[in-house]
């Protein structure tokens, strides 16, 4: 098993172990981080239904277009996913973070959407 297989083998198990506990509902739905290597998304799923509510992502010209660092661009998307948030009257939340470590870019985008006022 080279290297990358094990580096996502390892995050699809942390991934699955945070998953059986975590749940999205109509009162709190979950939000969810993705990390590609360039880019960052984020989204605020209900489970129960299987729907996205709100999301954002560093793709947006106003943010990708910008010379500042990734981990910068993941509090952008962070403070603009929390502002469509607040106009989809959600307040509450559940953080997964998608089997990544609570560090870097994903930890930026959750700091962000707290200071914006969502509650997880």
């Amino acid at each position: 098993m080279g290297t990358k297989n094990r580096k996502s083998f390892r995050r699809l198990r942390i991934k699955n172990r945070i998953r059986k506990t975590i749940i999205g509902t109509e009162q709190c739905p979950r939000l969810t981080v993705f990390r590609s290597n360039k880019q960052i998304y984020a989204q605020i799923i209900n489970d129960k239904t299987g729907t996205t509510l709100v999301s954002a992502s560093s793709m947006l010209d106003a943010i990708e277009n910008q010379e500042i660092t990734k981990i910068e661009k993941a509090k952008l998307v962070g403070k603009d996913l929390a502002s469509k948030a607040k106009e989809a009257g959600i307040t509450t939340v559940v953080f997964d973070r998608n089997g990544y470590l609570y560090h870097g870019r994903v930890k930026s985008l959750a700091e962000a959407v707290r200071e914006e006022g969502l509650i997880f």
